[in-house]
């Protein structure tokens, strides 16, 4: 029988959460700052709106896609230590389902803001 792999030493998996209606490109520019602060850190962050929006995946203005992107990351998220909540530009309705998903799930919360994040 194989020995198993110690995972000891593999990255913490986070579900991110930040704000992506409203000003997207800003948003999506803090979305991308998130995601380095958290690989800073030693985390491996997945931040489902910098991928299911991407032209020709979802429509974020379109709510049946909206909400299969919500849904598809928040499966992933089951998958993830901890969810991350970044705070520097407020806590949006989306960001609430996450927060939400995390508490049914047991995944432990965890709020940050970015120290050099100017908006």
């Amino acid at each position: 029988m194989p020995e198993k792999e110690d995972k000891t030493n593999e990255m913490p998996l986070v579900l991110i959460e930040s704000p992506f209606a409203g000003d997207v490109n800003t948003n999506i520019q803090f979305a991308r700052a998130c995601m380095r602060d958290a690989l800073i850190k030693g985390e491996s962050p997945f931040e489902m709106h910098l991928l299911y929006t991407q032209a020709g995946i979802l429509n974020d203005d379109i709510p049946e896609e909206r909400k299969w992107g919500i849904e598809a990351g928040l499966a992933w998220g089951k998958h993830a230590c901890k969810t991350v909540v970044y705070t520097n530009l407020g806590i949006t309705p989306g960001m609430e389902i996450g927060i939400q998903r995390a508490r049914e799930e047991g995944r432990e919360i965890e709020y940050r803001e970015l120290n050099s994040w100017i908006s």
